[in-house]
Order: C-alpha cells, then structure tokens, then sequence
C-alpha cells in the first residue's frame, strides 16, 4: 500500500534543538530548484556568503555553507585543517567536546583533552596551561553545548592561541544567531553552525567561516580530483583525506571559478539564506537580546514551578536551560504526555544527565512569550499529574514578570 502525502503533527519544538523553523524559512524552501550553474544560483550563492559575514561578524571572504547537518561542518573543518599526526587540544565541558575529540581523532591527530565538570566551563588561563603544555597546532572548542547547556566564554582564547601560534576553531551549533559571536574581534580561524537551533532553519547546512590563516593551511593541502584536474592545478601530497568535506575544493566551488565538486543542495541554500536575512533585517544584537529575554523567562517560570536549575547558571547559554526532574516523577513518560498531550517537544541529555535533567530550548522562532508562557504552563499541568507539588501559575507567572520588565 503507497502511503499518502506527507502530513506531520502540529508540535512546539521547545527542546535543545532541532526547533520550529521560521514560516518564512519554510516558505523560502518551496522556492522553485534552478541549474547549480544557473546565474540566479550562483548570485544567491554569493548573496548568502556576503548575509554570512553579518551574521558571524566578519570580514572572512572564505565564509560559504558546507552541505550536510552541523556536524557536516565540523568535520569539515577538522579533517582539512589537521594534518596526521598534528596535535589537537579539546577542553571537554559537555557532550560535544567528546565529539571534536572523536573527530579530530579520526582526522589521525594526535588528540589531547583536558575535562571539567559538566555544568561548567573553562577559565582562560586553564585553557592557556593546556595549550603551553600540549603545543597544539589547533585549539578545539564548542561555544554552547546543548548536553550542559553551558556557553563556554570564547572572547580571552583567540588572543592566547595568536599567541602561541595556535590556530583556533570553534563549534558554535547550538549558539551561534542567540549568543553572542565575534568571529573577528575574538581571533576565531574557523567556526562552524547549523541552521536548527538559534538560526531557525532546519538541520541540513553547516555555515562555516575561515580566517586567511586557515585558508593558508588548507590551500597548502590542495588537490583537484582527476576529471576536472587542469594542468597548474594543486595536487599536495598532504591532501585532505576526505573528498566531500575537502575545503579547499568546496572553497573553488563557491569561488569564482566554480569548479564542480558536488551539486549545492538548492533548498537547503534557499533555507540556509533566508535564515541569516531574517536575522539581519530584525538586527544581530536584537535577536540575541530577543533570545536572552525569552531564556531568562524561561528560566525564571521554572524556576517559579519549584524546579532546581542544572550547572553554574552564570555561563548557561541564552537559549536552553536544564532542569533537574523532581523526584518522584518519570521524566521520560512526563516529556512523553507533554508531547501527546500539548503537542510540546522538550529533551532529556545524554551520558551521566540522562534521565536527570529535561533541556527546555527557546531559541529561534520559538523565541517569544507566547512559546515560553505555553510551554510552562503545559509542563505545570503534567507536573501535576504526576505528583508534583507546583505553586498554580508559578511559572507562566514569573516568566510573564520576565517579558514585562523587558519591556519596560
């Protein structure tokens, strides 16, 4: 039997990601598909690079997408910047620094990590005794990492890695469009996002952004694949060892030359667009206040339900806040009659925060007062359903005090 049409049910993402994406975002996605050659193509190939640039604070010309989720871009990033053998420093707060570390590790680096708690971050100068110990050719680092909700302080480390000669990458999937981001007065040499969480797109295009350094280092790795290969092109015996995730032949792709390497996900680039204008045009610094409202409403109500925060609140990221599950209730049949239920998606964690804390993100198009004061209210109802005592309205009022005072 052939199935019908697609037709998903009506939900509020309200978890550490993916979220619900802009109408706009998905509007933009039914966009009719052009030539990858196309000249409307290419201009909007070039139109989202230059959107790019406001939106990660830079100057940076090697600012492009990398086709695939967010981790598309980190491995990106890493495979063509680390050469076998290279040493890689990954301070570990959270989840997704194991991940750099898993990635720069099949990179055939010589990997090194220094760990803290999960629900904290890393002092600068803790950071700075690692990179004089290690001696690594690049520094590995998530901004915000959703399994702790933490926000790793970036603005010190680029002025430590200049340096020391380090080059400097940072993951900011889960932070980048809600906290803040200087590419360029942080010292960043590469960074790398999606679209699913604070940008609100869907998962499925990594903007990534190279500093000249960076693109030094990966142009000094080049090599044009046979068939498209003309002579005087670049053909490193160092090359990348990854033929889709090579930068230096997806940077001649989105270059002038245009030289084919893989067919640019048309929708996806439409969305990937989109994204970052809608962030321009209501302006960098007021979404991320706009996010930094809505994460302090929401902290706030559960707060105000009674709910014990997780981790040092003062580096919690603007838009996620873990919350410890009260004893006595089933967390994961709890998120479950909130999604049956309300129609309301919130998250568990990962390794030791399984099944000890939910992840409530606002961020994106959820980030407004409607979303915040829906969610807590809905989460009150379930709370109480199975046993817990929560003050009536405690939430949805403290998190409305919230929005008020911020208009003011």
């Amino acid at each position: 039997m052939i199935p019908g049409p697609i037709d998903p049910p009506p939900r509020l993402l309200m978890g550490p990601g993916p979220i619900s994406a802009y109408p706009s975002v998905l509007r933009a996605m039914s966009a009719p598909l052009v030539g990858q050659y196309d000249p409307f193509m290419t201009a909007t190939m070039t139109e989202t690079q230059e959107l790019y640039r406001g939106v990660w604070g830079t100057r940076n010309e090697a600012t492009l997408l990398v086709d695939g989720t967010s981790r598309a871009g980190i491995e990106a990033a890493i495979v063509s910047l680390v050469r076998p053998g290279d040493r890689v420093l990954v301070p570990v707060f959270g989840r997704f620094g194991h991940l750099l570390a898993e990635i720069a590790e099949r990179a055939m680096a010589e990997v090194h990590t220094i760990e803290t708690a999960w629900g904290q971050v890393f002092p600068a100068s803790v950071i700075e005794e690692a990179i004089v110990r290690v001696k690594p050719a690049l520094l590995a680092l998530v901004q915000g990492d959703t399994s702790t909700t933490m926000n790793q302080p970036l603005d010190e480390i680029g002025a430590i890695c200049a340096r020391y000669g380090v080059l400097f990458y940072s993951d900011a999937t889960a932070s980048l469009g809600g906290n803040a981001f200087e590419t360029d007065e942080w010292g960043l040499d590469a960074a790398t996002a999606g679209l699913q969480k604070c940008l609100g797109g869907p998962s499925g295009s990594a903007p990534i952004t190279l500093s000249e350094r960076a693109v030094e280092v990966i142009r000094s790795r080049g090599r044009v694949e046979a068939g498209i290969r003309e002579e005087g092109d670049p053909d490193a015996a160092d090359f990348v060892r990854s033929n889709y995730f090579d930068l230096g032949m997806i940077l001649d792709y989105w270059g002038p030359r245009r030289l084919n390497h893989h067919t640019e996900a048309t929708s996806m680039l439409y969305a990937a667009r989109e994204c970052a204008r809608v962030l321009l045009l209501e302006g960098r610094d007021a979404v991320i206040e706009r996010h930094r409202v809505a994460g302090a409403a929401m902290l706030a109500g559960v707060q105000g339900l009674g709910l014990a925060v997780f981790g040092d609140v003062a580096h919690k990221m603007n838009n996620v806040v873990a919350v410890e599950i009260p004893a006595g209730v089933p967390g994961d049949a709890a998120r479950s009659a909130l999604l049956q239920d309300f129609g309301i998606e919130i998250g568990t964690s990962f390794g030791p925060l399984h099944g000890r804390v939910w992840r409530i993100g606002t961020m994106g198009y959820n980030a407004r007062e409607d979303a915040v004061l829906t969610t807590l209210a809905a989460l009150e109802a379930v709370l109480r359903r199975f046993g817990a005592a929560v003050p009536t309205g405690g939430g949805t009022d403290a998190a409305a005090d919230v929005h008020r005072a911020a208009r003011a």
